[in-house]
């Protein structure tokens, strides 16, 4: 086990056979800088679709097999599910060597606690969203999707994914933003000091004020072929870093 006190931070990499630049930036981050962490949080949305542990399209094995490296090199990587890949299972943890988070996730770093949570949950004004992700979490649906074809689940993955896009592009900004009052109330019921999430693509820091206590809202960066994001806790504090080829 690592013991050099730094925690890296990302999500919403929207890996894909699509986006081979980034997967391979992503790679090279796992072999790199990500190796100078004592943990790694993947804080959701790591592929753009995940449609089963048994799913060995590109660039699955690939990110697998590097994850894998990564946990054998003595660094802790927690890992919890986005909108996006929800699906990852207990096969995939036992073959990379993460650890699967609940969304949300309570941690302390230097004795304060800490609310991790992929985002979603918090963007309560898009009503419609929020019972597409109600129903589509249900076990008995996610069982009853995960015993078709894996040819069938690829269309049906691709066929969710255009409708999507479409039904995004329809929305305005503020409704796939979070709501203020929901994240008072997650900060509150938890009391933490800081909350960490990706999901909107809006990255910086904002500061909160809850029952007359501030703390922060900090928001992980989408990554693009050209770059991306990491979020760092260290002995110094908090402070966020480029990743670029």
């Amino acid at each position: 086990m690592k013991t050099s006190g730094v925690s890296i931070f990302v999500s919403d990499l929207h890996l894909s056979p699509d986006r081979p630049a980034t997967v391979s930036l992503f790679l090279d981050f796992l072999a790199g800088r990500a190796r100078e962490a004592d943990q790694l949080y993947l804080l959701g949305d790591i592929f753009d679709a995940w449609i089963g542990d048994d799913d060995d399209g590109t660039p699955n094995a690939e990110v697998k097999a590097a994850l894998a490296a990564v946990t054998a090199s003595g660094v802790r990587c927690h890992l919890m599910h986005g909108n996006r890949d929800f699906l990852i299972g207990r096969a995939f943890c036992r073959e990379t060597g993460c650890r699967l988070l609940r969304d949300p996730t309570i941690a302390r770093f230097a004795g304060e606690p800490m609310l991790l949570m992929h985002g979603d949950l918090l963007c309560t004004d898009d009503v419609a969203y929020q019972r597409f992700r109600r129903r589509i979490r249900n076990p008995l649906v996610q069982r009853l999707f995960l015993w078709r074809s894996l040819a069938a689940r690829r269309k049906v993955a691709a066929d969710y994914r255009r409708k999507s896009g479409a039904a995004t592009a329809e929305k305005t900004l503020d409704i796939m933003d979070v709501n203020q009052e929901t994240v008072e109330r997650y900060l509150r019921r938890y009391g933490a000091a800081r909350l960490i999430h990706g999901h909107t693509h809006r990255p910086g820091d904002h500061r909160v004020q809850v029952d007359g206590r501030e703390a922060v809202r900090s928001v992980l960066a989408e990554w693009h072929p050209d770059r991306g994001e990491m979020l760092i806790h260290d002995t110094s504090g908090w402070r966020r870093e480029a990743v670029l080829p």
